[in-house]
């Protein structure tokens, strides 16, 4: 299955959006549970983008080696 810019996108949009209210309850009234909520979330989020990057790098490496 071949991944398109709108999937990766929406994929990244997606995952923004559940971390929202946890930032909202840190951020504005201080709930020390959601603080460990969101970093955990900034944490998936810092998973999503290795993975996004090392596809991107695979893509390019491909694409040099079949040039």
């Amino acid at each position: 299955m071949e991944t398109t810019t709108a999937t990766r996108y929406n994929e990244l949009k997606d995952l923004l959006a559940t971390f929202e209210k946890d930032f909202e309850k840190f951020y504005d009234k201080q709930n020390k549970s959601a603080g460990t909520r969101v970093r955990k979330a900034m944490n998936d989020l810092k998973r999503k983008a290795q993975e996004i990057r090392k596809e991107v790098q695979e893509m390019k490496t491909s694409d040099k080696a079949a040039a």
